[in-house]
């Protein structure tokens, strides 16, 4: 065999995916999943690695547009599906197809590789750095209450079909995504993805459920849950799950949650994907009855460094020069000179003397400002060259929102 990888063929997707399924354990998606992502995959951006006639390898890239800090949507390839069978690694085949992946992205014209995951040990060695957390919790809705802002009664919650309102709920989204870097800007189909329910994998919780916030007759707000019913011999003990919600302003977040925390029958709400800052810690009576808990979301990695520093707005106004280490995309190493503020900034090659010493990593890790160079040189991972020039640097890469994906690929 070879392990040259080539695009993937759409007659030849039932296999591959079949072989992505194997790596992951091999238990088979629900058909409306799997038909879902056969539907978004984009087969010249799909490659493998064969063995005969046998996939060995997987790899994706759907073409994203991320908001960076600033509001500015940047095209971003989205990393997803990759695997190598069982009984062929150590032998290069995922080294093979992130080379052919960031080559790829690089003529594609896209500055940055974003992916989430299933092992965070891998991908630190092909320069990814993880960007965005997740917050998870469960709210003790026995002994928590919430405090809520003046206005909170004036909204309105309406109950909804989640696919006739999937619409509402779209505007509600779009509004949201140049406001806090990380999110996706979703094409035409990606809708779908939030509304993903498979019977199967509801784990004896209700159908997905939609409430949307009004107010004035419009729409400002939208979760969407599900309910498990559980009965002990002192009575009910069921719990709400949170899939997805986004509000556009504190008054209808707060009613989102008020109504989410109140759902008769439940004792429970259980949080799986919310950004870092989320507002509900600031409601609830008792943090720690939550049991706020982080895990790494995004990663990310510049494919072009002098162009994707120059995408992004910086909170404080910034004139250094960095020397990057990029040993897996040579054309990144050297010195770049970046200079910017709030407005923007520009990046570009220079002459002059280092700042700042880091790789490509810790630029991905501080790209979306979730993550700071000073904790990152705490770590001996970033090394000051001029006194003052960290903390200045550190300051300018940070932003006022923590970064947040808000679903998977």
């Amino acid at each position: 065999m070879t392990t040259e990888p080539r695009v993937l063929g759409p007659a030849e997707w039932d296999d591959w995916y079949g072989n992505l399924e194997l790596a992951f354990g091999g238990v088979p998606e629900a058909p409306e999943e799997r038909a879902l992502w056969r539907e978004l995959a984009e087969f010249d951006r799909f490659i493998g690695v064969w063995d005969g006639e046998r996939p060995v390898g997987t790899a994706g890239a759907f073409s994203f547009r991320l908001s960076v800090p600033g509001g500015a949507i940047v095209p971003t390839a989205g990393v997803t599906m990759v695997s190598v069978a069982a009984t062929h690694r150590r032998r290069g085949i995922l080294t093979s197809m992130m080379r052919r992946q960031l080559d790829d992205v690089r003529a594609w014209g896209e500055p940055l590789a974003v992916l989430t995951a299933s092992e965070p040990v891998i991908y630190g060695r092909f320069g990814y750095g993880v960007g965005t957390y997740a917050a998870r919790a469960t709210i003790d809705t026995t002994r928590v209450r919430l405090t809520v802002p003046e206005g909170t009664d004036d909204v309105v919650l309406r109950q909804a079909d989640p696919v006739k309102a999937v619409g509402a709920c779209e505007a509600v989204y779009a509004r949201l995504v140049p406001r806090r870097p990380g999110m996706l800007a979703r094409q035409p189909g990606w809708e779908a993805v939030p509304l993903l329910d498979p019977a199967g994998e509801r784990g004896g919780a209700s159908p997905m459920q939609c409430v949307l916030a009004e107010r004035d007759g419009e729409v400002v707000g939208f979760a969407r849950y599900a309910i498990k019913p559980e009965w002990s011999f002192a009575g009910a003990n069921g719990s709400v799950s949170v899939k997805d919600m986004g509000a556009l302003d504190p008054v209808a977040e707060a009613a989102l949650w008020r109504f989410l925390c109140s759902i008769d029958l439940t004792t429970s709400v259980r949080i799986h994907s919310r950004p870092a800052d989320d507002a509900w810690q600031h409601l609830v009576s008792d943090i720690r009855r939550c049991e706020p808990t982080l895990r790494d979301s995004l990663h990310v990695r510049l494919v072009d460094v002098g162009a994707a520093l120059s995408l992004r707005a910086y909170q404080a106004p910034v004139d250094v020069v960095l020397e990057v280490a990029d040993a897996f995309c040579p054309w990144n190493e050297g010195r770049w000179r970046l200079r910017g503020g709030p407005d923007g900034a520009t990046c570009v090659r220079t002459e002059d003397a280092a700042d700042l010493a880091l790789s490509v990593r810790e630029l991905g890790a501080a790209y979306l400002g979730g993550v700071s160079l000073t904790s990152l040189a705490a770590a001996g991972r970033v090394r000051e060259l001029r006194p003052g020039a960290l903390f200045a640097t550190s300051v300018a890469f940070g932003w006022a929102v923590a970064p947040w994906l808000p679903h998977g690929f």
